[in-house]
């Protein structure tokens, strides 16, 4: 796996904190790492990203922004209003094929979910993902309502021949509800795709040395680290 697509069930689910984690775990194992962000929204020239962040988290990783407007909006919608240029699929495809030949990983962080417009044409991040041949991991929510914006995505994911590679929870809280601990059972089962970790609540927060050594114990094997779903669902069993 040279290159892995990063999408949400929506916004605010913790993508770019679990960007960070598997980008951490990856420098850890000696591999180098290319964080790339298509379209960044919301945020001033003069403004930390979120592949800076992830940068500022997880180490020594490369980063490229194709984009950014100043609109907190979907890229296609903050393009236009800004009259600025729009990203197009084929643009992320070829730049992260680029990064793909001078690193062992390169990490596609998309904006919001998964069919969020890149250009007018209707181009997004599954088209992107199309084009790469790459996996996509989706970073989910915890709580209600959870369930059905995963399957969802994962629906769209089969329907579009795309490699569904599984699901992290990007904010797993000290103290879960009764709707948290019945979906690390569910999870799985409505995305019929492994849980492949849970990242914990203010996990940005922590001091990058802090965060660092304690990524991999938040992502399963299968991106590189320790954690394991059936014994952390036992963990939280009702």
């Amino acid at each position: 796996m040279s290159v892995l697509v990063i999408t949400g069930t929506g916004t605010e689910v913790g993508k770019t904190v679990t960007t960070a984690a598997v980008a951490a775990t990856a420098v850890a194992a000696g591999r180098s790492v290319a964080v790339l962000k298509p379209a960044q929204t919301g945020v001033r020239p003069d403004e930390r990203g979120d592949a800076d962040e992830v940068a500022r988290l997880a180490g020594t990783v490369t980063t490229l922004e194709l984009a950014r407007f100043p609109e907190p909006l979907a890229p296609a919608t903050a393009a236009r209003r800004a009259a600025m240029p729009a990203v197009r699929p084929r643009d992320v495809a070829e730049a992260a094929a680029k990064l793909a030949t001078e690193h062992d990983l390169v990490l596609v962080e998309g904006a919001g979910g998964l069919l969020v417009r890149f250009d007018d044409e209707g181009g997004t991040l599954a088209d992107a993902a199309r084009l790469l041949g790459a996996p996509v991991l989706v970073v989910a929510s915890a709580g209600l309502g959870t369930l059905n914006t995963t399957e969802l995505t994962a629906r769209e994911l089969r329907r579009g021949g795309l490699d569904f590679s599984g699901v992290v929870i990007g904010s797993w809280p000290d103290s879960p509800d009764l709707a948290m601990r019945c979906n690390l059972a569910d999870l799985p089962m409505v995305a019929d795709a492994p849980l492949l970790g849970a990242v914990p609540s203010g996990a940005g927060s922590y001091a990058p040395a802090d965060f660092r050594a304690g990524a991999p114990s938040w992502l399963a094997s299968g991106l590189g680290g320790s954690w394991a779903a059936d014994a952390f669902a036992s963990a939280w069993a009702l």
